[in-house]
């Protein structure tokens, strides 16, 4: 612990999770993918306003050109200067532009979502990392003990020897089990640090930025319910809030507005447009006196009004076959959610019995530790008396530390498990105080 602890400010799993929740790569693209969604949602809310263009136009003409009074060709030089203003609204498309509406509203919805499902995810695989990092520090104390009871051992079987009381043999024995102790205390040390790399990869935590971890969330009671926890309940809470099923629901409502959409271009577009326009004219150097320019602009002034119709009769079935596609990918989505949310089930089913499993394997290992320590030290004190063999002493020490590890084991995955239930069941993957 210590050790670790020198690395650099000790991190609890709630601030990894955090950290990892706000900062995760996965998350930013999120974050923009929510942005692009707005910026679609605005775009489609825009299709039902009316579109609106002014122009205007001046235009110098010489040579041989028609005159636009008498209709005959002169060889003048002329500028014309014209004006408009343009309007045109959709009053029917076959429900495209609604359509569209809901699509876009619905995407901005699972892009919200989507932040939410990789907020989670990201602390998630922090919090996998960080209980990895946890259990191999746990292994390194144990380790650590192993390695000096093994030397304490070691300084034994010798006075032994000296005392005629242990021969060569036991005192290879002895070495070789501290040097194997001590290769396992190195290799326990480097699988650390190496999960310490991959909880800084699930942080995505910068050079600059110490980390180190602790064990002490794993100090808490492990108690067996007295009452089943309901999968039933569970599911059904998960079903309707879960990220996971939320975007499963998402992607079906999307994916059925783009089939309306698309059944939209076979029926026919109804659109009312209008405009005023109005023009000036001089013939230059002709002398000849035009009316001002004011004047032109009210007399030359013309509007009108205009109802499309648009029927589409034959389009090399580009219409109907883009319907069909997009009736089987609502299909599709709809079979992607039913697996999705079956997959989710399946999950809550598997996190509460592991929890639950976890819970009774615990209380056995504490019982069964307690008694292999026992055990343990009375062989100990057998061995000193010089009742004991070396090999049954280390079979003792062996059976006392594995249990150790399988207590350290146990406690980690319970807790991931316990979090992972806590979670489906509705509440905060993570809280800072």
């Amino acid at each position: 612990m210590g050790g670790a602890c020198a690395q650099g400010r000790v991190w609890s799993l709630d601030e990894c999770m955090a950290y990892a929740a706000e900062h995760g790569n996965a998350v930013a693209q999120a974050r923009w993918d929510l942005v692009g969604a707005k910026a679609e949602y605005a775009n489609a809310v825009g299709n039902f306003l009316p579109s609106v263009s002014a122009q205007t136009a001046a235009q110098f003409s010489w040579g041989r050109n028609i005159d636009p009074e008498t209709n005959t060709y002169n060889n003048v030089t002329t500028f014309n200067n014209g004006y408009g203003l343009y309007a045109s609204l959709t009053l029917f498309d076959g429900g495209q532009t609604y359509n569209n509406w809901r699509l876009a509203r619905a995407e901005r919805e699972r892009s919200r979502n989507a932040i939410d499902m990789r907020r989670d995810d990201c602390a998630i695989s922090a919090m996998m990392a960080y209980a990895d990092a946890a259990y191999y520090l746990g292994a390194i104390a144990i380790a650590e003990d192993k390695a000096a009871q093994s030397e304490a051992l070691l300084s034994l079987t010798l006075r032994q020897e000296e005392l005629g009381m242990m021969g060569a043999p036991d005192v290879a024995q002895a070495r070789a089990s501290h040097s194997d102790d001590l290769y396992n205390l190195t290799h326990q040390r480097n699988v650390y640090q190496q999960s310490m790399l991959t909880l800084r990869s699930a942080l995505n935590l910068p050079d600059s930025m110490t980390l180190a971890v602790d064990t002490a969330w794993l100090e808490t009671e492990y108690l067996t319910y007295d009452l089943p926890v309901s999968v039933g309940d569970i599911c059904a809470y998960a079903m309707a809030n879960n990220p996971l099923a939320i975007e499963a629901e998402k992607l079906v409502e999307s994916a059925r507005y783009r089939y309306r959409s698309a059944q939209g271009t076979l029926w026919p577009t109804i659109s009312l447009s209008g405009g005023i326009s109005t023009s000036f004219y001089r013939v230059l150097g002709s002398g000849v006196t035009f009316p001002p320019f004011g004047e032109q602009f009210r007399n030359n002034r013309g509007e009108y009004v205009q109802v499309n119709f648009s029927l589409p009769l034959f389009d090399n079935l580009w219409r109907s076959s883009s319907a069909r596609r997009a009736k089987a990918n609502w299909e599709i989505a709809k079979s992607q959610r039913d697996e999705s949310l079956r997959k989710l089930r399946d999950d809550i089913a598997l996190a509460v019995l592991d929890r639950d499993g976890y819970a009774t394997e615990i209380a056995a290992l504490t019982d069964k530790l307690e008694a292999d320590y026992t055990a343990y030290r009375l062989n100990l004190r057998k061995y000193e008396e010089g009742l004991l063999s070396l090999i049954d002493l280390q079979l003792s020490a062996n059976t006392y530390y594995a249990s150790r590890l399988a207590l350290l084991q146990k406690q980690t995955l319970y807790m991931l498990k316990d979090k992972l239930v806590n979670y489906y069941k509705g509440e905060p993957l993570w809280t800072l105080k």
